[in-house]
């Protein structure tokens, strides 16, 4: 995940924007930079690589402004170089950005159109256009950035600074987090409250798409229908060594919200936006001379590759194996040469995970390995890593790491298409246009949660709980189920819908809650009539789902209404309602949600 940073000071604030980068150094990156009003004028430092590359261009070239920016970036937009390092700036504007503009290649035509020359080949440049252009036809600092953020789709987040205003700083967010910070006669800006531990404990958070004014000793929140609000203080207990719950009760509800920004991040890894291509990188292994894909993981790591297989299946035509890596290690799999073999573990250090890899490696497999920490065993031992950029992931229920390890398998199983002649460029296009879509319909899910604290007093009456779905929601379903086991200790199942007349419906009665991820696609008339098999034995079905109500032909205890998006990317984006039914639930009934009993976050034993 980028980081941002912002300071309205007292003083010079290049090495206090650099300490707090620093203190965001855990999110990943791949260049720096900072940016400060210094005499009126906008003069900035940008380096590629580790900050202390910036540290050494600083000591070069001091900055002096006492109002400035700053950001660690993880390329998405354009290559990770110094030309597409953050902030950006005109003569007038300098911005700093997290997450994805979607809308950045129509904004980008209208201005070049009008003149704005484009030196970069990132989303974020045209924002910092879009601001100069308004203010270039009259429009207030603040009116112009208000004009600019009505016109922006995406999810993200900003700081914003002018040239010849030595009092102001202006931040946004949507779907990426946002926080202020308040000082004495100073104020500040930053991703999180870790990097703005050191000048304050005392933090205001912005809701989805607040965005603020500040001065060094006033801050004024807008929403998203630009009216004033206010926003809660709080103390903070961050430190530079702490990773910090923010505003949020448990670990587990930050991790579920910050999916919009790591989806963006990890996303950017994986796609050139611009281009609209995916951009793997090299695997050891020709993809178009793939034979067979192996895929092993445990847990929730585990029902990522079942969906990772469906996907290959469908968009590389391509056999996939999966197997649980406790089982698969065991069986003695005949492995022929010029296959992939894709481990998939969150920490890296997964023990059954790491001797399958082991095995396969011994049987001439190439080894790609989708993991959240890229000096783990597994990753040292792969041929290749597709790290998730996830961030530290402190919950022991798995959430913003399983749509992460989502994202790169929906990469691969593209670059296996197109290299093997099965995607068409255009159809590639498409699918890569429904990804960078996904932070902001996760962003629109995660405003309102209110009925998901209303089902957990419903849910939490049960003994058993059944979620069913087909095709590709068959395996979200089992995740589904392994959430609310994890964190509430409800006994839950996930099934293929398909399967319920071959057992699971003589559990059906009217204290059984039936969770049906269906998706209103090709499968969603077979399973209405499963869901219309329930009801016929009084079952309490939650239907999830972007079909109107009355497709369901059913009585429902409940229906969460989805957007419509791709079928691509409904496995992302219906893996947030089962996280959140699960963590009201666990908080409903009182359990430890961070770290539910018996359960590790690493399992390094067999």
């Amino acid at each position: 995940m980028c980081g941002i940073v912002g300071i309205l000071g007292s003083k010079p604030v290049a090495i206090d924007l650099v300490d707090a980068l620093r203190r965001l150094e855990y999110r990943g990156y791949d260049s720096a930079g900072i940016a400060t009003v210094e005499k009126g004028k906008l003069d900035r430092r940008r380096a590629e690589g580790k900050l202390r590359n910036l540290e050494t261009r600083l000591h070069e070239e001091p900055l002096k402004g006492h109002v400035g920016i700053g950001h660690t970036r993880w390329a998405t937009h354009g290559r990770p170089t110094e030309l597409n390092a953050h902030p950006h700036m005109s003569d007038r504007v300098s911005v700093v950005h997290n997450g994805i503009i979607e809308n950045f290649r129509d904004l980008k035509q209208d201005l070049q159109a009008k003149g704005h020359k484009f030196t970069s080949d990132t989303d974020t440049e045209a924002v910092v256009h879009l601001i100069t252009d308004g203010l270039q036809r009259g429009l207030k600092p603040i009116e112009a950035t208000k004009e600019a953020l009505s016109r922006l789709h995406g999810a993200f987040a900003l700081a914003i600074i002018f040239a010849g205003e030595d009092d102001l700083m202006i931040g946004a967010r949507q779907g990426s987090p946002l926080a202020i910070g308040h000082g004495k006669g100073e104020m500040y800006l930053g991703s999180d409250a870790i990097a703005l531990a050191p000048f304050t404990d005392t933090i205001t958070y912005l809701d989805e798409g607040d965005w603020c004014v500040l001065s060094r000793d006033t801050s004024v929140i807008f929403d998203k229908g630009n009216r004033r609000v206010d926003r809660p203080t709080i103390k903070s207990v961050a430190s530079s060594l702490l990773v910090d719950k923010g505003n949020y009760r448990h670990f587990m509800a930050k991790e579920i919200h910050e999916q919009p920004e790591v989806i963006s991040h990890t996303l950017g890894n994986y796609i050139d936006m611009a281009a609209g291509i995916v951009k793997m990188p090299a695997l050891g292994i020709d993809l178009s001379e793939v034979n067979r894909v192996t895929i092993s993981a445990c847990g929730t790591a585990y029902y990522a590759g079942v969906v990772g297989k469906y996907w290959i299946e469908k968009y590389a035509r391509l056999p996939v194996e999966i197997d649980i890596a406790s089982e698969f290690r065991y069986r003695e799999v005949p492995l022929q040469p010029g296959g992939l073999s894709v481990f998939v573990s969150q920490s890296g250090e997964t023990a059954d995970t790491l001797e399958a890899l082991r095995y396969c490696k011994r049987n001439g497999q190439t080894i790609a390995s989708i993991v959240n920490v890229r000096t783990s065993t597994i990753a040292r031992e792969s041929n290749t890593i597709l790290p998730t950029l996830a961030g530290p992931e402190i919950g022991v229920a798995s959430t913003k790491a399983f749509t992460s390890q989502l994202s790169v398998l929906a990469c691969l199983a593209l670059a296996l298409g197109r290299a093997r002649g099965t995607l068409s460029p255009e159809t590639e296009q498409e699918l890569v246009k429904a990804l960078t879509e996904l932070p902001r319909h996760i962003s629109t899910l995660l405003h309102n949660e209110t009925v998901y604290e209303e089902l957990a007093h419903e849910i939490s009456k049960a003994r058993d709980v059944l979620y069913l779905g087909r095709g590709v929601s068959f395996p979200i379903a089992m995740e589904g189920a392994l959430k609310l086991k994890e964190i509430s200790y409800i006994h839950a199942e996930g099934y293929a819908a398909g399967e319920l007349k071959h057992g699971p419906i003589a559990l059906i009665d009217e204290n059984v809650p039936v969770i049906v991820v269906a998706p209103e696609d090709e499968l969603f008339d077979k399973t209405v009539s499963n869901m219309q098999e329930v009801a016929a034995r009084g079952g309490q079905i939650i239907l999830i789902s972007d079909a109107p109500t009355e497709r369901a032909g059913c009585r429902l205890l409940a229906h969460i209404k989805m957007p419509k998006a791709h079928a691509l990317t409904n496995p992302l984006l219906y893996a947030v309602p089962i996280q959140l039914i699960a963590y009201h639930t666990a908080v409903f009934m009182g359990t430890d949600v961070d770290q539910p009993r018996n359960l590790a976050k690493s399992v390094t034993v067999e």
